[in-house]
């Protein structure tokens, strides 16, 4: 049947290969290869007519098969995250188990999944599409994500990937406020197609090894293609590189002023009426006041090398498409995959903190617990007493000791995904003019398993330090006095368990679409688009029992449940107005307009019109008005208490690092606020708990996206021999985000109380006694507006064949003009341009940019070099308070291919280097692990790689 291309679910199916042999980044609308009329007309992402891709209305950037290969990767996402107009998100270099706690989103820590964040607007307002279909969120056993996990989809299985740097709500709905990126499938394919590849950091860690194959079979009415894909990822180590040793860039010990140090040392620190001691000489199994010495620097524990610069991880998946013509209008398509992965994520041994201003916080049992005085291994002679209702008058502050004997805490993930779409399309004629139909169910299931050593339980860790007389059989003491070795097999039997959690998330999708031209007019035909949705969203997160009973010593969590439905219509529209005049070469409005109604959040209805002018064949012109929405998540409604873990500097501490002993203001206001008066309350920086929630009259965000671009693609740079590709593509885009969802920023909370008095922000904050931090409150509100704007740049350049081969050139660019953040009563406004955030990571560089040159000759011999160029930032040193500027960073990718003729091209042996000068990131402070930004910046190191692929 030869009719114009369609697509499973009725969206994008553009493929615009523009850079030939080995392709760097594709940018559509313009297709040099061809004149526009042998175009036929297709579907593309950003827009639901059939229409001529050299006439594209929004700006996207294609990576195709080869332009995913190039890069050496084995994960999407971090190709993804390479873009310029990419702002990271998580991915394998992300170890926040066990270190950071869950976010304020809900979402959890999403260990081991990637994603992809557009705009810095974060990669809940990225929407992910496979095959132009939604696809079920990410788990990750920790809370319930807002976002794809795209090492979900087999590497396989996927043609390209086309990234829509734009708002489109009006087209797809909720979440594609920054951007749509859209995955698409292999539909159809002959013969087998098989790769292997081989990689490693030159320091010998990392290595990493995946494996594809597919085949496909291809007939006058059937087309059916099935495949498999296997990852395997070595973890690297933070100690197996240099800045990575100590918790701060260049520190050499934990008697460094810079600190950072954990006070839950391995011998134990003791902060009591009896002086902040530890224990003389461990292992001690009968511990005496006499035998207690102070506390020092020296005596903190070195969590950082305990860590993962990149986390292991094994995914293995397979898929299937099928397509069957019922009749020569009527088509049937299936298409099935699955996907497994085993991932861990890593963190130091688990420091116990146990007291009243130990700031487990959430109503955490460790703070209440009192040391009796019958406790064979209490070394004070009195009863060591939390102060609770009911207990001795508080005598001591908080006990910590780093639990080493139990082993470090690991964090082993199961995710299972399995996703299935069975589609009927067609074409009917009316008028005239074909039109056409789909009809498409979707159903995807993301189920996830978490298991995780090294936590102990609160209530046999009061039974274990409790009067001797409640201790008995099978209970036995806990000596946290007599430093590292004190701890016995025995004891830990009784205290320690092996935490185990779930959570799964559910999607089923229905959708009905109709497209095609209603009438003609002199500049062309009326293009016109409407369809229906049907999509229902479930999702739970359930932590381990004893986890959920406030009774863990690591992060606490409280189970999550929810659902919503929705139910959504919309319409689009395309008008030639005019062609073929005077500067009017083709003119043209384009406009949509989507109906959402949730059945938690209430409805929403966003619209988009663009207009597009070539005033000249080889010049397009094109503008888009665009408002967008994002309906709160099932993990931002539901999510439960938590704990975020936030490096932070308290502006009311007196060490040196506070201004409660410098500033009058501060001092005065901090004692308003609980801190005592005589200075005693002196933690160094270190991590505050912040207990996160979420909040079920969260409202949805909106947003108002403009852009401008221009496209030149000259026919006289082909005509003259001069290139075979030549096109320079420019973009401005100001998107405003408002009732954005989040929680108020600690770091604001903190200052605005000491220093502004506020009295709202004190409010968000519980003190303990002895002024220490016990709680920061993180529930999730409508808070912020968000104002971004920039500038994208794109050029593309490939000489013609000659006798020395062909030659490209690809440039893909962009600048940020403006980055604010602000609070809706106007109180607060931060402006991140050219700004490193730190925890959670995320630099915002005023420049990003990717160039890629490659040579080929007559298809045997390829080779590239790209480029990768990041501006510097400045981040706020959280332990003085002054700016440390974070310089630009270069880095480079070689790689060279050789697809020898005498096998009739079928095979390819390439060979590659990433980061080939070795370039370091560079150091941060204000970064939540590993001293840098792991979603801007690659793992210290040369990763050298090498493959043989094979083509039928």
């Amino acid at each position: 049947m030869n009719r114009p291309a369609t697509l499973l679910g009725g969206t994008a199916l553009a493929v615009l290969s523009i850079v030939t042999a080995t392709p760097s980044l594709a940018q559509t609308p313009v297709n040099t290869t061809a004149d526009a009329g042998s175009q036929e007309t297709i579907v593309v992402t950003g827009s639901r007519i059939r229409r001529n891709p050299l006439d594209q209305s929004s700006p996207v950037v294609t990576l195709d098969q080869s332009s995913l290969a190039q890069t050496g990767l084995t994960s999407v996402a971090d190709i993804l995250q390479r873009l310029p107009s990419a702002s990271g998100g998580l991915n394998s270099k992300v170890n926040n188990s066990g270190n950071l706690g869950n976010p304020p989103d809900g979402g959890g820590v999403g260990a081991g999944s990637a994603e992809i964040d557009l705009r810095y607007l974060s990669a809940k307002r990225t929407l992910v599409l496979v095959d132009g279909l939604r696809f079920v969120n990410g788990t990750s056993a920790s809370g319930i994500p807002a976002t794809v996990d795209i090492n979900a989809i087999p590497a396989s299985m996927i043609d390209r990937v086309e990234v829509l740097q734009a708002g489109a709500s009006p087209l797809y709905g909720s979440d594609a406020i920054a951007g749509v990126v859209n995955i698409i499938t292999v539909a159809q394919q002959e013969g087998l197609r098989a790769s292997a590849q081989y990689g490693a950091f030159r320091q010998g860690d990392g290595d990493t090894f995946n494996a594809d194959i597919s085949y496909g079979v291809k007939g006058e009415t059937t087309n059916l293609v099935f495949g498999a894909s296997y990852v395997k990822q070595s973890p690297v180590r933070s100690a197996n590189r240099s800045i990575s040793l100590f918790p701060n860039p260049g520190q050499t010990s934990c008697t460094d002023p810079v600190g950072g140090c954990s006070s839950a040392a391995v011998n134990g620190r003791f902060l009591t009426d009896f002086g902040n001691q530890t224990i003389s000489n461990p292992p001690d199994s009968t511990p005496t006041l006499a035998e207690l010495r102070p506390f020092t620097s020296a005596d903190r524990f070195n969590f950082a090398p305990f860590n993962y610069l990149l986390t292991p991880s094994e995914r293995y998946g397979a898929w299937l498409s099928f397509r069957q013509e019922l009749t020569d209008k009527i088509n049937l398509r299936l298409k099935a995959q699955y996907n497994r992965r085993n991932s861990q994520n890593q963190a130091a041994f688990e420091p116990l903190f146990i007291g009243p201003d130990a700031g487990n916080g959430a109503g955490s049992l460790f703070d209440t617990l009192s040391f009796d005085a019958t406790n064979p291994f209490n070394p004070f002679g009195v009863t060591l007493s939390a102060g609770r209702p009911g207990q001795p008058a508080q005598n001591y502050s908080f006990i910590a000791r780093r639990l080493v004997e139990a082993g470090q805490r690991t964090f082993d993930q199961t995710v299972d995904t399995l996703s299935a779409t069975a589609t009927l399309d067609g074409s009917f004629m009316v008028g005239g003019h074909e039109w056409y139909w789909d009809a498409n169910a979707l159903f995807g299931i993301n189920d996830a398993h978490q298991s995780f050593t090294g936590n102990v339980r609160a209530d046999r860790v009061a039974q274990a330090i409790g009067p001797i007389a409640n201790c008995t059989a099978p209970c036995v003491p806990l000596n946290l006095f007599g430093g590292l070795g004190s701890i016995t097999p025995a004891m830990l039997d009784w205290i320690a368990f092996t935490e185990h959690d779930r959570s799964k998330q559910e999607l089923y999708d229905y959708t009905l679409n109709l497209s095609g031209n209603l009438f003609d007019l002199p500049a062309g035909p009326v293009g016109f688009a409407v369809g229906y949705e049907h999509r229902i969203q479930i999702a739970n997160f359930i932590p381990d029992p004893i986890v959920s009973a406030g009774l863990g010593a690591d992060i606490p969590a409280q189970p999550a449940a929810g659902r919503y439905n929705v139910d959504e219509v919309y319409g689009e529209v395309r008008i030639p107005l005019l062609k073929d005049t005077p500067f009017f070469y083709s003119l043209e409005v384009d406009g949509a307009i989507r109906h959402s109604s949730y059945s938690i959040s209430g409805q929403s209805t966003t619209y988009t019109a663009t207009g597009l002018w070539k005033p000249v064949e080889d010049l397009l012109l094109r503008g888009a008005y665009t408002t967008g929405f994002r309906a709160p998540s099932l993990g931002e409604l539901f999510g439960g208490r938590s704990r975020f873990d936030l490096p932070v500097v308290d502006p009311c501490t007196s060490d040196p690092s506070g201004l409660f002993q410098t500033n009058a203001t501060v001092r005065a206001n901090c004692i308003a606020d609980g801190v005592p008066a005589d200075g005693s309350y002196a933690e160094p920086p270190g991590q505050l708990p912040v207990i996160t929630r979420g909040n079920i009259n969260l409202k949805p965000e909106t947003s108002r996206n403009i852009t401008f671009g221009a496209v030149y693609a000259p026919a006289w740079a082909r005509n003259s021999g001069f290139a075979s590709t030549f096109s320079l593509e420019a973009n401005y885009y100001d998107i405003r985000v408002k009732k954005a969802i989040g929680a108020v920023d600690p770091n604001l909370t903190l200052r605005n109380c000491a220093l502004l008095g506020d009295a709202a922000s004190c409010a968000l904050t519980v003190r303990t006694n002895n002024g220490f931090v016990n709680e920061i409150d993180g529930t999730l509100q409508n808070l912020d507006s968000i104002r971004t704007r920039g500038i994208d740049l794109t050029g593309l350049y490939r000489t013609p064949e000659t006798g020395i081969g062909s030659f490209g050139l690809a440039v893909n660019a962009t600048w940020l003009l403006k980055y604010v953040l602000s609070a809706s009563n106007g109180f607060v406004v931060i402006d991140r341009k050219g700004t490193e955030r730190g925890s959670p990571d995320q630099a915002f560089p005023k420049f990003k940019g990717n160039a890629t040159v490659d040579w080929s000759l007559n298809d045997t011999i390829a080779a590239s070099f790209t480029g990768r160029y990041i501006s510097g930032v400045t981040e706020i040193n959280p332990n003085d308070g002054l700016p440390n500027r974070m310089h630009s960073r270069f880095y480079g990718d070689v790689q060279l291919t050789f697809t020898p003729g005498f096998a009739q091209h079928r095979f390819a042996f390439t060979i590659g280097v990433n980061n080939v000068f070795d370039t370091d990131p560079p150091p941060c402070f204000s970064c939540s692990l590993n001293n840098f930004d792991p979603t801007t910046y690659d793992v210290p190191g040369q990763f050298g790689y090498a493959r043989i692929s094979y083509k039928m």
